[in-house]
């Protein structure tokens, strides 16, 4: 497909959701072979954990985004490790191949495949699949302009965010980088039903699909770890925003690192 450099529709973007999907299916095959087996475990440079899961789904993901949409640059979570980031502009890919890896390590399922779609600062489109989650895996869709889809053993359906319930807010927090503290202040004054943690891109997606209404990460995250999940959010209806000022996030920050954010459906 050929994705014009000067407008990005609606059009392009289902176009180019049919095309990325079996894409982010084949990477997640990928990382399912190595998890049946006793994988290796290695470390980055910032000390975080790495496998040959991450390494191979993101080359399976970048000769495909390459096969698809070439003149698009790609910001890809391993190749920036390994020092290899391109010049972005308006328009770039972020890929995060294994988000989750320590949840792959621990062998829990809840890890995902992420692929993202940057305009102008904004995700645009997303996809994010968790392959290890039910008989089928879910996969998690949307774009600006179409809407946001859930897919599963249930079959394909529209998503959104839901109103908050009159009981309360239901809380996903991250499972691997908790700061109790510092979400005990962040909801002091909300009303909360439950609260409940997750792994990777997974708390996004379930704001997204109306399972959660409120995910706050009150600690350090990379661009890649959740472009998807909000492309995915925002289709649905639902906001990222910077906690200390309340604007949109936005990407193809200096280094791709985030801020502290709230992501929040409706």
């Amino acid at each position: 497909m050929s994705i014009s450099m000067t407008t990005f529709t609606p059009t392009d973007a289902a176009a180019l959701l049919d095309r990325l999907t079996p894409l982010i299916r084949a990477a997640g095959q990928v990382i399912m072979d190595i998890y049946a087996t006793d994988f290796d475990v290695t470390r980055k440079g910032d000390d975080s954990p790495v496998t040959q899961a991450d390494q191979k789904a993101e080359a399976v993901i970048l000769a495909g985004l390459k096969e698809i949409a070439p003149s698009i640059p790609v910001v890809a979570e391993e190749e920036v490790a390994a020092g290899r980031t391109p010049d972005v502009s308006d328009r770039f890919f972020l890929v995060d191949p294994l988000d989750g890896t320590k949840e792959f390590i621990s062998r829990n399922g809840e890890f995902t495949v992420n692929i993202a779609l940057i305009e102008q600062g904004r995700p645009v489109l997303g996809l994010v699949y968790a392959p290890a989650v039910g008989a089928k895996g879910r996969l998690f869709t949307g774009a600006a302009g179409l809407g946001a889809w859930l897919e599963d053993t249930e079959g394909k359906r529209a998503i959104q965010c839901r109103a908050v319930p009159a009981e309360g807010l239901t809380v996903v927090a991250s499972r691997s980088h908790g700061d109790e503290t510092a979400l005990d202040a962040f909801l002091n004054g909300r009303k909360v039903a439950s609260r409940t943690n997750a792994g990777s891109s997974l708390k996004l997606c379930l704001v997204a699909a109306g399972e959660a209404d409120l995910y706050p990460r009150l600690g350090r995250t990379m661009e890649w770890d959740i472009a998807a999940g909000d492309a995915v959010l925002r289709a649905a209806g639902g906001r990222v925003t910077v906690v200390a000022d309340g604007t949109d996030l936005r990407y193809g920050k200096p280094g791709f690192d985030n801020p502290h954010f709230a992501a929040q459906g409706l």
